[in-house]
């Protein structure tokens, strides 16, 4: 079947669509585009005019000093919303095919992350060449018992201790609050250099946009009226996404901040009525892996699922299809 695809580099230009992944959004895309770093880009597939699925790309620079050409890298999550049953890998497909030919005159590196099947279109990544990595989910379940139920009891006994030693959890209300949140991320992330950080203009654009429906939020932890911690949490369809968090741990190791920016999120979550809290980029499947075994004490459960990959050159690409199946 004949489908009429339409790649969108402006959010002004996108049509309404009607539905309800926020990383395949319109809201998404425009945080994106005001963002400085990124490029985005949304690809419509039309049926006789009508939308029937559509995939959000990110373009992003990376922060370090090397040719804008090698560090540039476009990151999907998930693999498309569609708004019809039928044949719904045939139409991921098409939409990879093109994906993956315009991007690559750009990128050095595509990838998919955050599948909800890992299975989903395994054809249609092989005969586009990319290659599978193995990884892993995280996620907690809110609608069957309180959140308080499945943490650890050492875990109870710091969230209290941090409580009693005067630490406080508060929604971020104002855009100086939200600028020193975020100024006091990006330095607790600037240690490690594995996880990326968008620029502070992302975090006042992801709680300002004018929507019908929440998208995001920001928590702080503050000792003494000081911001010592907080997370970023999004919220698609039912379920919310931790993305960011971390807090002065160093500094404060009686106010565990970092515990306090994750239980935070978690209890917003849970009572604001959504069903999961899933944990962004836990890592590679070690047996070690400090992240992941921090995540895990506050009661949630992991599962195995896979990252695709395609490099723009074909001999570094090739090399790694090999090692990785």
């Amino acid at each position: 079947m004949a489908y009429q695809l339409i790649t969108y580099k402006k959010g002004t230009e996108i049509p309404l669509l009607p539905g309800n992944n926020l990383f395949h959004s319109v809201e998404l895309f425009k945080v994106f585009e005001q963002t400085p770093g990124y490029s985005p880009l949304m690809l419509v597939t039309y049926e006789n005019k009508t939308p029937i699925a559509c995939l959000l790309a990110a373009i992003r620079n990376s922060a370090r000093c090397f040719p804008l050409s090698l560090i540039k890298r476009c990151e999907i999550y998930g693999t498309g919303e569609y708004f019809t049953e039928q044949n719904q890998e045939e139409i991921f497909g098409s939409m990879l095919r093109h994906l993956t030919h315009h991007v690559l005159r750009h990128c050095f590196l595509i990838e998919f992350r955050n599948l909800d099947n890992a299975l989903f279109a395994y054809k249609y990544f092989r005969e586009n060449h990319y290659f599978p990595i193995n990884w892993l989910r995280i996620h907690n379940s809110l609608h069957s018992k309180a959140p308080e139920e499945r943490l650890s009891n050492s875990r109870k006994r710091q969230i209290k201790r941090a409580l009693d030693n005067g630490a406080t959890m508060h929604t971020a209300e104002t855009e100086e609050e939200i600028l020193t949140f975020a100024k006091m991320l990006k330095k607790n992330y600037s240690s490690n250099i594995r996880k990326y950080f968008p620029g502070i203009r992302f975090f006042l654009l992801l709680v300002q946009q004018n929507s019908s429906k929440e998208i995001g939020k920001i928590f702080i932890i503050k000792f003494k009226g000081k911001i010592i911690g907080g997370s970023v949490c999004l919220f698609s369809n039912q379920d919310a996404y931790l993305w960011f968090s971390g807090g002065l741990r160093k500094s404060y190791p009686l106010q565990y901040p970092g515990i306090l920016a994750v239980w935070k999120a978690l209890l917003y979550a849970y009572e604001n009525g959504y069903r999961h809290m899933e944990y962004m980029d836990v890592g590679l499947p070690f047996k070690q892996h400090g992240y992941r075994d921090f995540i895990l004490r506050f009661g949630g459960a992991q599962c195995s699922t896979r990252r695709w990959f395609r490099f723009r050159w074909k001999w570094l690409n090739r090399l790694l299809t090999k090692f990785y199946i």
